[in-house]
């Protein structure tokens, strides 16, 4: 880290418990002037962050931050987490979580963990944008072994997604749902997805990234890039009465679960998953249509099978739809 991003750093640390400072007090817990401190305010709004300054009180961000740390995220996973993870890096911006991880999972590097404030270059499926201002959201990637290559990986975006509700359900958030083959959905609103990629030989030696992007408070200005319909944590605790799970707590728990899942999944595969996600399918009896390019089918979505592909039921036969590059939306 240079000294003008260290310096950064503990600005924003300064600031993020919602606080005025004055210019001066930046300054003198800094060890800059002035005029560097305004140049590092200047900073934050470029990274889309809220500050209000107000005469003779100085300045604070609005709400405050909660950012990650990772002394406090390390300490708040389990023993057995601890014990099967090689690295967890938080970084302040990146371009995507999973790029990071894909570079280690590159050189057989598993139990590597990514997490970052936020994403330029953000991906979600099919090479979609994934919206990521900074500090509001988590952005999280895990890179993991696999000895038995490509199909034992069948289902598994699924089980993630289970983890995830189970993650929240646990935090008091109980009705989300989950949409074929890689979001969860709140009211029918995106409120996280999953994005797998692999390296190695696909079928024996290989590495897999889990990618996950949990809206937990999006701002309003970034969310007028989300292209369809979005829920964030926050809409979502409002509307159940139930408190905001802190980053840091959330994002142990959701590693937590990530590597008991993938620690296991070689000998499970999906069909351990299986009740458990169309216990929270979203989509069960609508009509959906699934689509890959241009080719689209349309009918019945009746749930999924015990390797995670979609049953779809047309002219009262089922068909298997299975992930890649289809992707899903209720008909209209």
């Amino acid at each position: 880290m240079s000294r003008d991003e260290a310096t950064l750093s503990r600005l924003l640390h300064t600031l993020s418990s919602g606080d005025y400072h004055s210019g001066d007090e930046l300054g003198q817990r800094l060890g800059i002037s002035r005029a560097a401190v305004w140049k590092q305010l200047q900073k934050l709004s470029e990274l889309g962050i809220e500050l209000e300054s107000v005469r003779g009180r100085g300045y604070r961000l609005l709400g405050g931050l909660e950012l990650l740390e990772p002394d406090r995220l390390w300490a708040q996973l389990r023993d057995q987490t601890r014990n099967q993870l090689t690295e967890l890096e938080v970084l302040s911006v990146t371009d995507s979580t999973n790029s990071q991880a894909m570079q280690r999972a590159a050189l057989g590097q598993g139990g590597y963990v990514c997490l970052a404030e936020q994403q330029t270059a953000g991906r979600g499926r099919r090479g979609r944008t994934w919206v990521s201002p900074f500090a509001r959201n988590l952005y999280l990637s895990l890179s993991w072994g696999f000895e038995g290559g490509a199909a034992q990986l069948e289902g598994l975006s699924l089980a993630v997604g289970v983890a995830m509700c189970q993650v929240l359900e646990s935090e008091g958030v109980g009705s989300v749902g989950l949409k074929w083959p890689n979001d969860l959905l709140w009211q029918q609103r995106k409120l996280a997805g999953v994005l797998l990629e692999m390296t190695g030989d696909p079928a024996g030696a290989c590495q897999v990234v889990v990618g996950v992007g949990l809206n937990l408070a999006m701002p309003d200005q970034p969310a007028r890039d989300i292209e369809q319909p979005w829920a964030d944590l926050e809409t979502v605790c409002a509307s159940e009465r139930c408190p905001v799970p802190g980053r840091n707590a959330l994002a142990a728990r959701l590693i937590d679960a990530l590597v008991a899942l993938l620690s296991g999944y070689h000998r499970e595969g999906f069909a351990a998953w299986r009740e458990a996600w169309l216990a929270r399918d979203a989509f069960a009896g609508r009509r959906v249509v699934v689509s890959s390019g241009a080719r689209a089918q349309e009918g019945i979505a009746r749930g999924v099978d015990v390797s995670g592909a979609l049953l779809l039921e047309q002219d009262g036969e089922r068909i298997l739809c299975h992930g890649g590059e289809l992707s899903m939306r209720a008909a209209s």
